[in-house]
């Protein structure tokens, strides 16, 4: 029996969130005396030996570049022939955008227990049994999976990176790569320095700040803390700000280590995107915004006020 972990990666990189899971089947392939191999669809320009470091004794690779844009129905058949090949019992992914698409499809092809949206190692003591966020991270559930091969998808960010020393040994897998039945016609990237589903910190503006013509210290801040920038709904609405900055139940649900709220008032659909961060600060002028009520931190005042303040204080901090 073996954990096959599925690396996601984007323009040549290796998302952090991968990272995470490989930590977490590196943990879990301890947990059930069993070994944890990684497995990539298509190329990368990292050197895939150094992910030993983070508990895996192999990577396979199925090194063909037209496997770098995701077809789902591709990626399928490839995971489930690989698995069925390496004998793996248990197959981890991340629970970004490409978990959400593959391991529901892997699961009905391979006859396999998925539990989605995990937020801790499985409970092998007794069964096994998973636990999740539910009804949008307001509680928690435990899922039990009783067939023979099972599937996790992890939440991003609810598993801390653990890293050590070795490497990884890289095995070419030679699996027929069928043509992908849908075609590439273009892409448009998300603009921005940093990509906000895999930010660490995240500033997000709300209708209170008036306007677009108000963002600049939006963007600022965020670029002095190394943060990808958000908005709420309404503002992506309004076209203040592109769709895929939209964080909330309709949009992107995040968890950062940090989400600064600017001018949100906190909607229940807002919050259902973002509870998860771990630290959560809120500013805003009305003190019985509902966002206060989930905030870590709170201002009340003025964002036109606070925020340069703040910003000055993180200059001079740097500058010290």
């Amino acid at each position: 029996m073996s954990v096959l972990i599925f690396i996601d990666h984007s323009d040549g990189q290796i998302k952090k969130s991968s990272l995470e899971v490989l930590s977490y089947g590196a943990k879990l392939a301890a947990q059930t005396g069993s070994e944890a191999f990684g497995l990539l669809l298509g190329t990368v320009t990292e050197d895939l030996a150094t992910l030993g470091k983070y508990g895996i004794k192999k990577v396979y690779q199925v090194n063909n570049e037209t496997l770098n844009h995701m077809d789902t129905q591709q990626y399928t058949n490839l995971i489930a022939e690989a698995a069925t090949q390496l004998t793996a019992k248990i197959i981890l992914f991340s629970n970004n955008l490409t978990g959400k698409a593959i391991a529901p499809r892997l699961s009905a092809k391979l006859k396999a227990g998925l539990v989605s949206g995990a937020s801790a190692l499985p409970d092998t003591g007794n069964g096994f049994i998973v636990k999740k966020s539910v009804f949008s991270g307001k509680a928690f559930a435990n899922i039990s999976i009783s067939t023979d091969i099972k599937i996790i998808s992890l939440n991003p960010n609810s598993y801390h990176i653990e890293s050590g020393s070795g490497t990884a040994e890289i095995v070419q897998l030679g699996l027929t790569v069928d043509a992908a039945k849908t075609k590439l016609l273009s892409t448009q990237k998300a603009s921005g320095e940093v990509v906000l589903s895999e930010a660490e910190i995240v500033v997000s503006g709300g209708r209170g700040l008036k306007g677009p013509q108000n963002w600049g210290m939006i963007e600022e801040l965020a670029k002095l803390l190394g943060a990808a920038t958000a908005c709420s709904r309404p503002v992506a609405d309004e076209h203040w700000r592109p769709h895929n900055e939209h964080v909330g139940q309709t949009g992107l649900a995040i968890a950062p280590n940090l989400y600064i709220a600017i001018g949100i008032s906190g909607a229940i659909q807002h919050l259902a995107g973002v509870n998860r961060s771990k630290v959560i600060v809120v500013i805003n002028k009305d003190p019985e915004a509902p966002f206060f009520k989930a905030a870590d931190y709170g201002i009340v005042g003025d964002a036109f006020e606070v925020v340069p303040k703040i910003i000055e204080a993180v200059k001079k901090l740097k500058a010290s």
